[in-house]
């Protein structure tokens, strides 16, 4: 089983006798649950990016008319090589 105390220097920890117990416990208990998970035979199963059952909901791409670069610049205050020119923001 785990000894708690080999980790403790690792992760610079001071921990008291009663807390390593307590730790080693949970840890113990954790490993001894992934223990009874490797004897699953998972052979056949395909590995799954997530439990949830997910489906892209897309709209149809339809064309649209839009509106020319001409008649969006027609009531630009200012404009240069076919862009809205506006003041200088920075220096």
């Amino acid at each position: 089983m785990l000894e708690i105390s080999k980790y403790e220097s690792l992760t610079k920890l001071n921990l008291t006798e009663i807390e390593r117990t307590q730790i080693e416990k949970i840890a113990n208990k954790l490993i001894v649950s992934f223990e009874d998970l490797r004897e699953i035979d998972t052979k056949n199963v395909e590995p799954l990016v997530s439990v949830l059952v997910l489906q892209n909901v897309l709209r149809e791409d339809i064309n649209v008319k839009s509106i020319s670069r001409e008649e969006l610049l027609s009531n630009a205050p200012e404009q240069y090589g076919g862009y809205f020119q506006v003041p200088k923001t920075l220096d």
